[in-house]
């Protein structure tokens, strides 16, 4: 039995909650990821996997081997990544990921990242504030920027780098087209906002959660014209049709160069949340984690996030 792979096929199986789908990642059949589980199994003498007529979960057992089947793969990586680089230069990939009304920001930061150490390969994924954290603790992904106020007040798995403040805008088509692109229009209120078209994240992303409070304290229910999981459709679906959106600052930079489009910072009240980096608190980093984490707290970087997350820059 290859202890490593087989590790690898029960961190798929979890995280594909299902044994034709896990293989399917793993490259392998399914009788051959089946029969890798139950040696496995015969190896720690426990039982590793419920199974009814389909995948039933981990037992509690299960979930003891597959903690440490998380840091054994992790521990491997670094390992690996550690033969590859030499004192000064850190190597690999580094799995970074962020809520979608930061991938913007977090684009940067990979792009700065990459320029400063070019042996680094920054994978950059967008997920749900609920998938960062089980990235985090399944240490599948390295890093995530997302919002530090979910993390629990005394958590002890996790570390917080904080980096910047989400300002929020609405976003809508300009009476006429800008020659000089996107436009900053007076502010606008919660309330007045509430009582346009809009076009929304749907109810799990945890940016709709802080809209939908901002809108309730302002004394208004909204029943929005469009519900969306992606960014680009709620930037879009403003350009294109008549309704209007709810966008953090990083965003509105992001679509500046659209001339029809103009922004206006929505107050009453003044919403303002802070966004950060995330860490597990207690895997041990690779060099190329270092190498991020020590970018997070530069001020260089420090002044770059917030220069183009509350408000437009040339």
């Amino acid at each position: 039995m290859n202890l490593l792979s087989s590790l690898r096929y029960l961190v798929a199986l979890k995280e594909h909650s299902h044994f034709g789908r896990a293989a399917q990642a793993c490259h392998i059949t399914q009788p051959a990821l089946s029969n890798a589980l139950r040696a496995l199994e015969a190896e720690f003498n426990v039982v590793i996997v419920k199974r009814d007529r389909a995948y039933a979960g981990f037992t509690p057992e299960g979930e003891r081997v597959l903690a440490s089947a998380h840091l054994m793969l992790h521990e491997h990586a670094i390992l690996q990544q550690s033969l590859k680089s030499d004192v000064h230069v850190p190597r690999g990939p580094l799995r970074i990921g962020a809520v979608p009304t930061a991938i913007p920001v977090v684009a940067r930061f990979a792009a700065m990242l990459q320029a400063r150490h070019p042996g680094i390969v920054p994978i950059v994924l967008s997920l749900s504030s609920a998938d960062l954290e089980k990235g985090l603790e399944a240490l599948s992904i390295d890093l995530a920027l997302g919002y530090p106020e979910r993390m629990a007040p005394n958590s002890t798995r996790l570390l917080a780098h904080a980096q910047y403040t989400e300002h929020y805008f609405l976003l809508r088509r300009a009476a006429k087209p800008h020659p000089d692109g996107l436009q900053i229009g007076p502010p606008i209120s919660w309330a007045e906002a509430g009582q346009l078209p809009l076009v929304l994240l749907t109810p799990e992303m945890h940016n709709r959660t802080l809209v939908d409070a901002a809108f309730l304290t302002a004394g208004v229910s909204i029943r929005p014209a469009i519900e969306t999981n992606s960014i680009l459709t709620m930037a879009l679906s403003v350009v294109a049709g008549d309704v209007c959106s709810v966008l953090p600052g990083a965003l509105v930079g992001a679509v500046r160069s659209y001339r029809e489009l103009e922004a206006l910072p929505l107050l009453c009240p003044d919403i303002r949340t802070p966004i950060g980096f995330m860490s597990h608190a207690q895997a041990r980093p690779s060099r190329a984690m270092e190498a991020a984490l020590a970018l997070t707290t530069d001020p260089v970087w420090l002044r770059h996030a917030a220069a183009h997350s509350g408000l437009l820059v040339a």
